[in-house]
């Protein structure tokens, strides 16, 4: 049983670090242009993309925390948070900015959990058949559609 509660933690707080990610980004106007520009070199900085990103990635989360169509929404979860991680990947080997960083103040111990965050959108997909309190094992669906 501990399992299953396990999964169902991780998935449900997977997913809702998409929504709200995603609802940071819809409802507060240059959140996601300002995040792009900073963190991951301006890639995907566009006001329209990061509109139409932050709308599937809510969708995307809301899906995985009712546990709906796993076999596409933990991928699909797992790739948004991974691809997230990488490329803040000195935070993870220097969180305290001793040696990666030419200004110490630039590293940001509040993104160690990121990578605790990737290995769980990972492990899901990996434990998926053993996630039973998922919505669409529940209604009969194993995994998804």
């Amino acid at each position: 049983m501990l399992t299953k509660i396990a999964l169902l933690i991780m998935r449900v707080g997977t997913g809702m670090l998409l929504v709200l990610w995603g609802l940071v980004r819809l409802l507060k106007d240059g959140m996601g242009p300002n995040l792009a520009n900073k963190y991951y070199g301006g890639v995907g900085a566009d006001g329209t993309l990061q509109m139409a990103f932050a709308t599937f990635e809510v969708a995307v989360g809301a899906l995985a925390v009712l546990g709906l169509a796993r076999r596409f929404t933990l991928p699909l979860s797992a790739l948004i948070l991974v691809g997230g991680a990488l490329p803040i990947w000195r935070h993870f080997l220097d969180p305290f900015g001793m040696y990666l960083f030419a200004d110490p103040a630039q590293a940001n111990l509040l993104f160690f959990p990121s990578l605790t965050v990737a290995g769980a959108s990972l492990a899901l997909i990996g434990l998926r058949d053993h996630d039973t309190l998922a919505l669409d094992r529940l209604l009969g669906k194993k995994g998804g559609f």
